[in-house]
């Protein structure tokens, strides 16, 4: 070691004595050879460095190279960690400087990645120069080489959170340990943040990334991204959600008193939209409705008084009196007196006399019979130049005679004053929902005037037929005679269904409720099933003249409805029997059944299926086809078929992706049971039919069950993932809940193929106290991975059923068939015309096929073409599509179009016809 030490020694005085003589001969040669006039090759200065050595880093194995440059320098040399570098390791190069005239020594070394790692001293691995002149030396800055690095593994990642909107957001990260330290940045969603351009941002020196104000938009996915020269690392990726607790509207006005006399119950509600919860944001707590008691006055019928006395005898020999309908006088809604206010009687016993002019007598009955004559010309004149003007005759061009006669509710504004236009709208029962519009029930009573007679027509039209929503309790109970479809059937059937079963509890459903049969003939008419979206549409003439037939409609809810489907078919509607069999018809009957599929042909393969003697299934048709044996059409929630054979059908569904979604009705009921401190919840999930749902009215109603909430529509999904329902808060301190019972869950096929069979969860509470009158909490209804329902309860408990407000509202509906004109909305006359009309084929085209077109029914046009009378059947769909509306616009407003078409390619001219046609219209409305 000694030896090696004095090696070095004496390396180092031997290249300083090699210095010195170089300069000394430099020196001499200068002032003994120097040309007059040239600029000296050596200033008397000390060496300057033009540039120092810089610190450096080696990327992997990458030497680096250390430079330096100094004017005036005889000799550079670098010195590293203490140590001079061999001469043979430095890269020398000398060139003057032009500006200067003086010249410049450039040295350049390598430092290799070994070099740095097998150095061990208490700093880092360094170099500096050192520049000679025949004055002295200079030295220049040290410069650090050092390994460059980045590892792989942040030491602090950052973490998701969730905030609310507007509070502060604090995410830390500390990049992986490296050299040189690395440089941090942002990303959120893939993309950088700025906080240059955000001053709602601040990113810290200490890495941390502030956001003073979360908004909506803040919502993402951040990363934390380091980098130096060596490499970049991300940092696991924080989820930040943003989120917005919900907070409530403000109160609707009160309800009207849902009674028309007497005690009843107004309600006002709320809505959690002010703001709506969203990403995960708290519900709204209270409730959602409010409802008090309320007194409707009950109507007071007007009373007449007594007559007044006599008025003395006029010059016209009369008197006469007066009374006033005061005794009571009418108030909220009472009918007003009946009869006459005024009375007039001639003074014939001698009080007064009247000379009599038999001139006058000849002139006055004269003009009125010239006026009766002229007013007969004149009707002769307009009818015949209406029946020149078109083809169609008058009820089927002048659409004003048809608006008169359909009692057209929103159509042209000069008959927009039409005394005689109805509205028979009444409010559904809140029991039953509000998306139904097949649910028929006839109103028994006193006929209503529908139609007018059309200026030809001779016959008024009487119709009874009225709309309603679905009822309480559906009791059909058929005032028709005796039936005479052999008891046999309804009696299996009857069998099958007292072996049915629902999810915690079965529902019972008397046979009375599942069918209804008629006696039609020649007239035609209908049967409906009410509160079941079902009925059946008889038309004029299906039967022969003198022959009638006792029909029936039925409702099975036997498990044979089901046990023979395929694996992945599920009832999308239920299974309706018509008959009864060998039925001779001459054109189809249409039948409406309610459906709950959410109607879309990418997810679902739709078919109608019809049952055979061996109780096997077999396809009629697809729906989305066209087919000449049959007729389907699809609404949201119903489907009317036009059928030319008795039997049993079925609506019946295969998911073809896990996006098809069949409608569930959900409905809470509660009531005290056992001691006065307990109260049960019942929660049910039911395919959304009006039928499907009438059972489970008809078993709370049986138990003395209260709806508290109006029922809700949920959509499942063919995603086979289960159905969850929860009770979330409920007042702990007032009510308790039977444990490990908060959240029940149905299995996905439990759901799916509950085919019209209700499903229901039951959760137990127990009050406190008998003090504890109220219970507020929610019911969350949701499907994993799927929609959520939140059913609202806040009800009033512990009082009598005297103190309780019926949640059954609406009369029993008992007629369940119509014959004759009565069951149908077109008068036969004007059907009659219109077949007459249509049925012809013409040069025009205004043939059967413009009336589909017109009544949007133009698809598979072919069954209609097979028919005898292909209007007849394209009225009856109509009949059957819009049986639960009162207005007839549709079709008026269809046939008026046809009206306009007809007049544009007369050859007369346009403008007289169009005067003539006003002169017409006007005339039918007087």
């Amino acid at each position: 070691m000694g030896a090696l030490n004095k090696g070095r020694h004496l390396y180092t005085a031997a290249l300083l004595l090699c210095v010195y003589c170089t300069a000394f001969v430099i020196s001499k040669g200068g002032t003994g050879d120097a040309q007059p006039g040239t600029q000296p090759a050596v200033q008397s200065t000390l060496p300057h460095f033009i540039q120092e050595p810089e610190d450096a880093y080696i990327i992997k194995s990458n030497p680096i190279k250390l430079c330096c440059r100094a004017t005036p320098a005889l000799q550079i040399f670098f010195k590293c960690n203490g140590e001079w570098v061999h001469q043979n390791e430095h890269f020398s190069h000398e060139y003057k400087d032009f500006n200067t005239g003086l010249k410049v020594r450039e040295v350049m070394i390598n430092v290799s990645r070994q070099q740095v790692e097998d150095f061990h001293g208490p700093e880092d691995f360094w170099c500096l120069c050192v520049a000679w002149s025949h004055l002295g030396t200079s030295k220049s800055r040290k410069a650090t080489v050092r390994i460059a690095y980045l590892r792989k593994n942040f030491e602090q990642d950052p973490q998701g959170k969730e905030v609310p909107i507007n509070g502060m957001i604090v995410l830390h990260c500390r990049p992986p340990e490296g050299v040189p330290v690395a440089e941090v940045e942002w990303l959120r969603n893939e993309e950088v943040v700025n906080s240059q351009t955000d001053d709602n941002i601040d990113t810290r020196a200490d890495h941390n990334l502030i956001i003073n104000e979360a908004r909506l938009s803040d919502s993402g996915n951040y990363t934390c991204m380091a980098s130096n020269i060596v490499a970049k690392r991300r940092s696991a990726t924080a989820t930040v959600t943003v989120f917005v607790n919900g907070g409530w509207s403000l109160w609707t006005e009160w309800s009207l008193c849902n009674v028309p006399c007497g005690r009843g119950m107004q309600k006002r509600s709320r809505t959690c939209t002010n703001p709506a919860p969203l990403n995960g944001g708290a519900f709204c707590e209270g409730m959602s409705v409010q409802k008090m008691s309320c007194n409707a006055p009950c109507p007071i019928d007007g009373g007449w008084d007594e007559w007044s006395e006599w008025t003395i005898c006029s010059s016209q020999c009369e008197r006469q009196r007066s009374r006033e309908c005061n005794s009571p006088a009418p108030k909220h809604r009472g009918k007003i007196c009946e009869g006459n206010s005024e009375a007039t009687e001639n003074c014939t016993d001698g009080q007064c006399t009247q000379s009599v002019d038999s001139s006058n007598d000849v002139a006055l009955y004269s003009g009125l019979g010239a006026g009766i004559i002229a007013v007969g010309i004149l009707v002769v004149a307009i009818m015949l130049y209406r029946k020149n003007q078109s083809e169609y005759g008058v009820d089927v061009i002048d659409s004003t005679a048809l608006a008169g006669g359909f009692q057209s509710f929103n159509f042209k504004t000069t008959r927009q004053g039409n005394p005689l236009l109805l509205n028979s709208s009444i409010p559904p029962d809140l029991t039953v929902g509000r998306n139904y519009s097949t649910s028929l029930c006839f109103q028994d009573g006193a006929d209503k005037e529908l139609f007018d007679p059309l200026p030809d027509i001779k016959v008024k039209v009487q119709s009874s037929f009225m709309v309603y929503g679905v009822a309480e309790q559906p009791e059909f109970l058929a005032k028709g005679p005796v039936e005479t479809f052999p008891r046999e059937y309804f009696s299996s059937i009857d069998r099958r269904n007292k072996g049915l079963l629902t999810y915690n509890g079965p529902l019972s459903i008397s046979k009375d409720q599942l069918r209804t049969t008629g006696v039609f003939g020649l007239p035609g008419g209908r049967l409906v099933l009410p509160n079941t979206g079902v009925s059946l549409l008889v038309p004029h003439g299906a039967m022969s003249e003198n022959m009638s037939w006792e029909m029936f409609l039925v409702i099975s809810l036997g498990e044979t409805s089901v046990n023979t489907l395929e694996s992945c078919e599920i009832l999308l509607s239920p299974e309706v029997m018509y008959g009864p069999p060998g039925l001779d018809l001459s054109c189809p009957v249409a039948m409406t059944l309610a459906h709950n599929a959410e109607v879309d042909s990418e997810n679902w393969n739709i078919q109608l299926k019809r049952r055979t003697q061996g109780s096997k299934w077999e396809e009629v048709m697809l729906v989305e086809d066209e087919s000449t044996s049959c007729y389907c059409l699809m609404d949201s929630t119903s489907c009317h078929l036009l059928l030319d054979q008795p039997g049993s059908y079925a609506l019946v569904g295969e998911p073809l992706t896990q996006a098809a979604a069949k409608r569930l009705k959900l409905a809470v009921f509660g009531n005290m049971e056992g001691t006065s401190l307990n109260y049960s919840l019942r929660v049910y999930c039911v395919d959304d039919t009006p039928h499907a749902f009438q059972g489970v009215v008809a078993a709370e109603k049986s138990r003395g069950g209260q709806l508290l909430e109006e029922p809700k529509m949920l959509p499942f999904r063919a995603n086979t993932f289960s159905l969850q329902v929860s009770i979330q808060d409920v007042p702990q301190f007032l009510w308790s809940i039977k444990p490990f019972t908060t959240c029940q869950e149905f299995s996905f096929p439990q759901v799916w193929c509950s085919n019209h069979q209700p499903l229901h969860c039951a959760f137990s509470l127990e009050r406190y106290s008998p003090a504890t009158t109220q219970l507020s909490c929610k019911i969350s209804v949701r499907q994993v991975k799927g929609h959520e329902q939140i059913l609202q309860v806040y009800t009033a408990v512990g009082k009598t059923e005297k103190e309780l407000v019926p949640i059954f509202m609406q009369t029993d509906c008992t007629i369940t068939s119509q014959t004759g004109p009565k069951a149908f909305k077109i008068p036969l006359s004007i059907r009659q015309r219109i077949c007459a009309t249509f049925d012809t084929a013409n040069a025009k085209g205004k043939d059967w096929q413009l009336l589909a077109h017109k009544l949007h029914l133009n698809r598979n046009l072919g069954y209609f073409a097979k028919q005898q009378s292909p209007s007849a059947v394209i009225l009856c769909l109509w009949e059957a599509r819009h049986q639960d509306t009162a207005d007839l616009d549709s079709l008026a407003c269809a046939l008026e179009e046809i009206g306009k078409i007809h007049l544009k390619g007369s050859r007369k001219d346009q403008d007289e016809q169009e005067t003539d046609l006003n002169q017409i219209q006007e005339s039918s409305l007087r």
